[in-house]
């Protein structure tokens, strides 16, 4: 694909993460090569041997797809097909997790929304993804419209023959998975779902087998806290990359329920919080359309779905504004080096404060 991304205009190749910059003239040259039977030029021979190793044999209509350019200027962007999940974690930030959303037609409207937005990453994610009725459908969908989709996962579901076709068909850009512990007994208390252990396992392997770029994120929680050295063996055992998150946080709602599973021993100082692009060049999109600026800045949010395209022009006004410090963080004298950005402030302290969970003046990160 050739591609607009921010200022830039990039040739990438869905599934793989290597790509190669190209300037305007030559993206302007592709995107006017529109006859179904054009030859590839001779420098996109070059480029595509020389990042994956393929010959462009066929007309360049076959191999290659041009996206637009778009005016919004977005570049990635994160969407919950469903929040339903067939976990129940006691830590989960999402709160009630029911199983609603779009239809299909709503699913891709939504799609081509996002594509039409800029968007040429897309991070699918849930609830459990995997578990969608239309997952495979929506995933398929959104690599026919030219995004490079990321498919975060409990891993549940990759051993199922079905997700394993999908992904070998059209293999994910990444596959981030999450792990809940390192034995059956302490994963499946952890997740509330007995056998959860077992078929995480074997999701495992399957990725093994199939090459997937999975990387592994390392979920520590009071009721696993004492396996954390073995879930980080057990992410080396299959050679896939990790990290290792300690941090609990309110639920997007403000609920205080998942700061009562923090391993006290574990929190970790996040970095110093030096402002983001949420709302400018990112967005969040809920299973109903609903975009916000991340996953954690929900309100004031747009309906992609009702309002369209145009409204994502509100996006950025709204992340300004989230950034504000208000209410618990006015008038602060460490705003130089917080390490929190507002709207998590925020929820933190609808849930109740915890101020030593994520502020300074609590003895967080001091």
């Amino acid at each position: 694909m050739a591609s607009p991304f921010l200022s830039n205009y990039l040739l990438v190749r869905p599934g793989h993460p290597t790509g190669v910059r190209i300037p305007e003239p030559r993206y302007d040259e592709l995107r006017a090569r529109t006859t179904p039977d054009a030859a590839a030029p001779a420098w996109l021979h070059d480029a595509a041997r020389q990042a994956w190793d393929i010959a462009l044999d066929r007309p360049l209509g076959v191999d290659l797809l041009v996206r637009e350019r778009s005016p919004y200027g977005y570049a990635k962007a994160s969407w919950e097909i469903n929040l339903g999940c067939d976990y129940d974690c006691e830590f989960c930030y999402l709160g009630e997790k029911r199983f609603e959303g779009l239809d299909w037609a709503g699913k891709q409207q939504l799609l081509r929304t996002m594509r039409d937005a800029g968007v040429l990453w897309l991070q699918i994610t849930g609830g459990e993804a995997l578990i969608d009725r239309e997952f495979g459908a929506a995933y398929e969908y959104a690599h026919q419209l030219g995004m490079m989709v990321q498919v975060s996962s409990n891993g549940s579901s990759l051993r199922k023959a079905p997700i394993r076709e999908l992904f070998a068909r059209h293999r994910p850009y990444r596959l981030t998975l999450s792990v809940y512990g390192a034995t059956a007994e302490t994963y499946d208390k952890v997740t509330r779902n007995r056998g959860a252990f077992d078929r995480f396992i074997k999701g495992l392997d399957a990725a093994c087998e199939d090459a997937l770029p999975v990387r592994l994120n390392v979920i520590v929680s009071d009721d696993n806290a004492h396996e954390v050295d073995d879930m980080v063996r057990l992410a080396e055992s299959y050679g896939f990359p990790h990290q290792v998150f300690t941090n609990m946080s309110p639920t997007i709602d403000g609920d205080a329920n998942p700061l009562a599973t923090q391993a006290e021993s574990h929190p970790k100082a996040r970095s110093i919080f030096t402002g983001c692009n949420a709302g400018h060049t990112f967005f969040h999109v809920n299973p109903h359309g609903v975009a916000s600026i991340c996953k954690v800045g929900r309100d004031p949010s747009v309906n992609l779905i009702t309002e369209g395209l145009d409204a994502l022009s509100r996006l950025g006004q709204i992340a300004e504004s989230l950034q504000l410090r208000t209410g618990g963080c006015s008038g602060c004298t460490k705003v130089g080096t917080c390490r929190t950005c507002r709207p998590l402030a925020r929820l933190y302290q609808e849930a109740g404060d915890r101020r030593e969970l994520y502020c300074q003046h609590g003895g967080y990160g001091s």
